[in-house]
């Protein structure tokens, strides 16, 4: 095979075959009086935070409602995964949440997705109790069900839970493009960190460049 026959996923959306998944924008962890921040002091959220907050507020989340409606106009599949137990104790969590002290009751606000970027009526919401969708969700057979081959990600966190659905979803056959700048994360140095961890497993689309490719079908 010669190298111009090898695969590659410097793909172009095909908007029958792609679908958009915004990761965890949801008041436990985007809200300032959300679970995960409810008990931090406002000098650590001045202080520790300011960076993940300042990026939601006037990158992220801005950047994330522009896909959401791009994708909605092209008539593009958007789901959304947010931290949720399928208990009210939690008990169904995963170690790793179980540790960390993770509990988003079932049915709570914490649970919600922020209502900037609410669901629409007929979009689709996993709760998940693990750091990566496809361990927790039956995403898989979801995005099979639907014709996906090609994913969009973006959302909280940069280096944790998407970067654990970037590789769980390249690993599992999907063209994976990532958002960089719908996306968020607890400092510049851990965003940097992550997308160069991470380049081997997707492409790299920032959102005005992918709502031109989608509008250009």
């Amino acid at each position: 095979m010669s190298t111009t026959e090898l695969p590659t996923r410097e793909v172009p959306l095909n908007p029958k075959q792609s679908a958009l998944l915004l990761i965890d924008v949801q008041n436990f962890c985007v809200r300032r009086d959300g679970g995960e921040f409810r008990d931090v002091s406002d000098a650590e959220i001045a202080g520790k935070y300011r960076y993940y907050f300042d990026r939601l507020n006037s990158v992220a989340i801005p950047n994330m409602l522009r896909l959401q409606a791009a994708f909605r106009a092209a008539r593009i599949e958007v789901l959304y995964t947010t931290i949720e137990s399928l208990t009210k104790d939690g008990r169904d969590r995963g170690l790793n949440y179980k540790i960390v002290g993770f509990n988003v009751p079932k049915g709570s606000w914490d649970g919600k997705v922020v209502d900037e970027l609410a669901p629409g009526d007929d979009e689709i919401v996993l709760p998940k109790s693990s750091s990566s969708v496809f361990v927790s969700t039956n995403i898989d057979y979801l995005l099979r069900n639907l014709g996906v081959k090609q994913l969009v990600l973006a959302g909280v966190v940069t280096d944790e839970c998407v970067e654990s659905a970037v590789r769980d979803a390249c690993d599992l056959g999907y063209l994976v493009t990532l958002v960089p700048d719908a996306c968020a994360t607890y400092s510049q140095e851990h965003q940097d960190n992550s997308l160069r961890v991470i380049e081997g497993y997707c492409r790299r689309v920032n959102t005005t460049a992918l709502i031109g490719e989608i509008s250009a079908n």
